[in-house]
């Protein structure tokens, strides 16, 4: 059975009267895990949409403005579309199903064009962005994106990697950034290398951790099919088979950047992530991921996307805290 079919018939949106609106889910596991524990997700659905919402048995009834109600019933189709797909329902998904896109348009479904599914969970893309930068990562060879924090830049590359190693298309997942936080240097820090570095990559360990399990990916790391190495060690090699993610590349100089991206052998795909209002050099203009991007726009091999808050996925506070701060940037600039 097709998906639109399917939603169909698990999906019954009536319109009581103009601002009332009943909704049927024929599907129990589906409508549990919607409402959520203890009509959590309901509770939130009606404080995100400026409603009143009664639930009982498969029935949902909503009832406020008209534009609210509008919302709402989106809201619910995105959720619905979600657990078809993923056959689960995450918190962020609330949030998520009353979010707008750039075109002021509801998100939906169409987001959902790529999907990359891991042994825990299916990850699918959030915005239109995302889904372009998980199709990049698949067809391209280099891959540069640029945007704040939030956007999924290094979780996804780092799904789209390990899932490559676990269908042992690759032999190798490479994770490495510059060794730059406020002003240490890796040979003051204790321990051997792999210690010294693990606490810069502890956003990637994360996501490896959430997508596959800590055993899984502690054993692939002893085995070497996951390696962890600092930007600097990566001068000399050439990079076959694998996959290498250059996380926090804002910290990176051009020279740095143009030696990581020069590495790349056969049967590989490189990645450069970064945020350029995030910058830990003492000097910033050594930055050279907006140069590099420059530089590189016009090769047809590499693909460049550029996130902005629009494209946050965490909280929607986060979005609206880093909107606040470009508008006082270009405030001072202007």
């Amino acid at each position: 059975m097709s998906e639109i079919s399917k939603l169909d018939r698990i999906l019954i949106i009536k319109k009581i009267d103009a601002k009332t609106i009943n909704i049927q889910i024929n599907d129990n596991d589906m409508l549990i895990s919607i409402v959520g524990e203890f009509d959590k997700n309901l509770k939130e659905l009606e404080k995100l949409t400026k409603t009143n919402i009664f639930f009982r048995g498969n029935s949902i009834t909503c009832k406020g403005k008209e534009e609210n109600l509008r919302v709402f019933s989106v809201a619910i189709k995105f959720l619905v579309d979600k657990y078809i797909l993923t056959n689960t329902i995450e918190k962020n998904d609330i949030m998520l199903s009353i979010k707008k896109d750039e075109k002021n348009e509801m998100s939906n479904v169409k987001s959902f064009k790529q999907v990359i599914k891991t042994p825990r969970k299916s990850v699918i893309a959030r915005s239109e962005k995302q889904s372009d930068y998980i199709k990049a990562l698949k067809e391209n060879d280099i891959i540069m994106s640029l945007g704040p924090a939030g956007t999924g830049k290094s979780f996804l590359a780092v799904s789209v990697a390990v899932t490559l190693l676990m269908e042992k298309k690759i032999d190798r997942v490479i994770l490495s950034r510059p060794a730059v936080e406020a002003g240490e240097k890796l040979g003051f820090l204790p321990g051997d290398m792999k210690e010294k570095v693990d606490p810069y990559l502890r956003p990637l360990y994360d996501a490896l951790y959430e997508l596959f399990g800590a055993d899984k990916i502690d054993k692939k790391i002893e085995s070497g099919e996951i390696e962890i190495a600092p930007l600097a060690f990566m001068r000399g090699r050439t990079l076959k088979n694998c996959f290498a993610i250059l996380d926090e590349a804002q910290n990176a100089t051009e020279t740095q950047i143009k030696m990581f991206l020069t590495r790349i052998g056969e049967n590989s795909k490189l990645v450069v992530n970064g945020d350029p209002s995030q910058i830990d050099l003492i000097n910033k203009s050594q930055s050279g991921l907006t140069k590099s991007k420059n530089i590189l726009k016009d090769l047809e091999e590499l693909k460049i996307i550029e996130f902005d808050h629009r494209d946050v996925v965490r909280h929607p506070l986060v979005s609206k805290i880093i909107q606040a701060y470009q508008n006082k940037s270009t405030d001072d600039k202007s």
